[in-house]
C-alpha cells in the first residue's frame, strides 16, 4: 500500500531511508494503547455528529476485529509499514473499506503517538508500584525474621557501630517507599490527555477532547496544543524515577555480593539463585545481584539519552521525538525484571550466617561509641570522653586486644568514673539495645517499625 502522505511527492522514498525512518520495528508494543486511543476517538466522532451512528459503528467494529485478531496471534505489525499508526489505519481500511480513511479526521501522528505512549506508560508504572510493594513485604519478611541478628555497620566501608540486621533491611523498605511515591507521582503527570490537539494547532473539526479524555481514562487534557505534542517531560521523569530505583537495586546488591564473599562470610547464596563456574568447581557466584548492578548503567544511559534528546529541540513535534520510545520501553522491561529477580532472591536466594554475624560484632572496636556515652552519662563532657576512649583504642591496639579483655584497673587509669558495670554496655545486644531514639537500631523501635511496616503493607 502507498503511504498516506505519498501524494505530495514525484519520487519513493530510498529504501534505506525508508527502513531507517520507520518505527514499526519497535513502537508495535504500543498496539493494544493505539485500538484503544483510536476507538476512543472514533465514539468521539460519532457523538459530536463528525460521523455519522453507521460509520462509527463500522470503524469501531472494525478496530475491535483487528484487536481480536492480534491477541489471537492472527495479525502482526510489521513492515512495510511505517509505523503502528499507519499500520492500524491500512489494515482497517482493507477491512471495511473508504470509511476507514475517516478514522484520522480531527487527528494527527503527533497527538496520537502523544496518547499512546501516556496509555502505556501508566500501565508500566501500576505494574512497578506492585512489584515494588511485593519486594517490600519479602524485606520486611525477612527483617520479621532477624530483629536480634546483629550485623556491623559501616561508614567509609569501616566498621563503624552494630546493628539489628532487621534494621538495616529495613532501610531499603524506606528506598523503595520513596520510589513508590515517586512513580505514582510521575503517574499523575503522565495522566494528561494530548489527544485533539492534533499536529500543534488544534483542529477546527468538532471535537470533545474532554470526553476521549475520559474513555482513555485521563484525569485531564492538556491545556495548550503546542506543549501537548511536544512535551516528553514525563518520560523523563519515568526514567528519572526509574534510574533512582535502580540505584537501590544496584546498593544492596553490592551488599549482597560482599556479604557472600569468603572475606565477609555473613551469608550464603542457595543453589535457587546461583550459577557456577565452568572451570572452577569450588564456585558460586552471585550472578543475579551482579546483573542488577550491571544493568543499572543501561537505565542511566536512557536518561541521559532523552535528557539530550529534549534539549534545544524547537517547538512543537519533532522527528527526533521518535527516540523517545526505545528508552522507555526498555527501562520499563529492565526496572521490572531486575525488582522480580531482587524479589526472588530475597525471598530464597539467600541464608544468612548467624554465628559468623554474631561472631563479626564481638571481634571490633564498634562499640567505642557506647565506651564513651558511658563516661557521657557519669557527667564528664562528650569530647574529654571521646578523647580519653581514643587513648583506650590505642592501648588496645598496642596490645592486640579488645575492650572485652581488659581488667576494671586498666581501664581505671583512663578515667576514675569507670566501674565494673561498664563492660555490661559493651555487649553488642546490649549496644544495639541501647539506640533507642526514634528511628534508631534498638530492638523495640525495630519492632515498632516492623508494625508499621506490616500496616503499610497490608499484612
Amino acid at each position: 500500500m502507498a503511504k498516506i502522505w505519498s501524494k505530495r511527492f514525484d519520487n519513493t522514498l530510498n529504501p534505506f531511508i525508508e527502513k531507517f525512518n520507520a518505527s514499526i520495528g519497535f513502537d508495535r508494543k504500543l498496539i493494544l494503547e493505539d485500538l484503544d486511543c483510536s476507538i476512543a476517538h472514533a465514539k468521539m466522532l460519532g457523538k459530536t455528529k463528525v460521523l455519522s451512528s453507521s460509520e462509527t459503528l463500522q470503524i469501531i467494529n472494525g478496530l475491535e476485529t483487528i484487536k481480536s485478531e492480534y491477541l489471537e496471534g492472527k495479525f502482526f505489525p510489521s513492515p512495510p509499514s511505517e509505523d503502528i499508526h499507519y499500520c492500524i489505519e491500512e489494515k482497517l481500511i482493507s477491512l471495511i473499506g473508504e470509511i476507514g480513511k475517516k478514522l484520522h479526521t480531527g487527528r494527527s501522528r503527533n497527538d496520537q503517538v502523544g496518547t499512546d505512549l501516556r496509555l502505556w506508560l501508566r500501565k508500566e508504572i501500576d505494574n512497578l508500584v506492585i512489584l515494588l510493594t511485593d519486594l517490600q513485604k519479602s524485606l520486611l519478611h525477612l527483617a520479621k525474621a532477624n530483629i536480634y541478628t546483629l550485623i556491623p555497620g559501616y561508614t567509609h566501608m569501616q566498621r563503624a557501630q552494630p546493628l539489628s540486621l532487621a534494621h538495616h533491611l529495613l532501610a531499603y523498605l524506606e528506598m523503595f517507599q520513596r520510589d513508590h511515591e515517586r512513580f505514582k507521582e510521575v503517574r499523575s503527570r503522565v495522566n494528561t490527555s494530548p489527544l485533539g490537539s492534533a499536529a500543534l494547532a488544534g483542529t477546527k473539526i468538532k471535537i470533545d477532547r474532554n470526553f476521549t479524555a475520559a474513555e482513555l481514562g485521563f484525569e485531564k487534557i492538556y491545556k495548550n496544543s503546542i506543549d501537548a505534542v511536544s512535551d516528553r517531560d514525563f518520560c523523563i521523569e519515568f526514567v528519572s524515577a526509574s534510574a533512582l530505583a535502580m540505584s537501590h537495586l544496584s546498593k544492596i546488591s553490592e551488599e549482597i555480593i560482599l556479604w557472600v564473599t569468603d572475606e565477609f562470610s555473613f551469608a550464603k547464596l542457595t543453589d535457587r539463585c546461583a550459577t557456577g563456574s565452568s572451570l572452577m568447581p569450588q564456585k558460586k557466584n552471585p550472578d543475579v545481584p551482579e546483573l542488577i548492578r550491571g544493568k543499572t548503567g543501561r537505565v542511566y544511559g536512557h536518561l541521559q539519552a532523552l535528557l539530550t534528546m529534549v534539549k534545544g529541540v524547537p517547538l512543537a513535534y519533532n522527528k527526533d521525538f521518535q527516540e523517545d520510545k526505545e528508552p522507555i520501553f526498555d527501562t520499563a522491561e529492565t526496572l521490572s525484571s531486575c525488582i522480580k529477580a531482587m524479589t526472588i532472591l530475597i525471598n530464597e536466594g539467600i541464608e544468612f550466617n548467624i554465628e559468623n554475624l554474631s561472631r563479626s560484632v564481638e571481634n571490633d572496636f564498634s562499640n567505642a561509641t557506647d565506651l564513651a556515652d558511658y563516661l557521657v552519662n557519669k557527667k564528664v563532657p562528650f569530647r574529654t570522653a571521646y578523647n580519653v576512649v581514643g587513648e583506650i583504642v590505642k592501648y588496645c591496639l598496642e596490645r592486640e586486644i579488645l575492650f572485652k579483655d581488659l581488667k576494671i584497673n586498666e581501664i581505671k587509669k583512663f578515667h576514675p568514673k569507670f566501674n565494673e558495670d561498664v563492660f555490661l554496655d559493651l555487649d553488642p545486644l546490649n549496644v544495639v539495645k541501647s539506640r533507642t531514639s526514634e528511628g534508631g537500631t534498638a530492638f523495640i523501635q525495630v519492632k515498632k517499625e516492623i508494625n508499621n511496616w506490616e500496616k503499610k503493607l497490608l499484612l
